[in-house]
């Protein structure tokens, strides 16, 4: 339940465009050249895979969303009042495993 509020918050915070990319973020976006709308659609199919309570931006969720087009998304987002998007990347098969939730621990 609790993870369900924090996504609804994040949901909500960008749909209403309560947010801002650090400039971390920011630089990853646009390394990545992933459009804004990208990241939007991303979160609103989101889920909460990961939960950093004491995150060094403030409490923040790791969430694995897609774009339009199909493309898997992880995206680092604090939970703050107006969300921070901390990073955002293609999650890597040599990081993830294949459901993109669970990371390979040096199997």
């Amino acid at each position: 339940k609790k993870f369900q509020e924090k996504l609804d918050h994040i949901k909500k915070s960008v749909a209403e465009g309560k947010y801002k990319y650090t400039l971390h973020g920011a630089k990853q976006r646009i390394a990545r050249r992933l459009e804004r709308n990208d990241i939007e659609e991303a979160i609103n199919s989101g889920e909460i895979i990961e939960d950093y309570p004491k995150h060094h931006y403030g409490p923040a969720c790791l969430l694995l969303g897609k774009t339009a087009e199909g493309k898997n998304l992880h995206v680092l987002c604090s939970l703050q009042e107006t969300v921070d998007i901390i990073t955002v990347y293609e999650p890597d098969l040599e990081d993830w495993k294949e459901d993109l939730k669970t990371r390979r621990k040096d199997e």
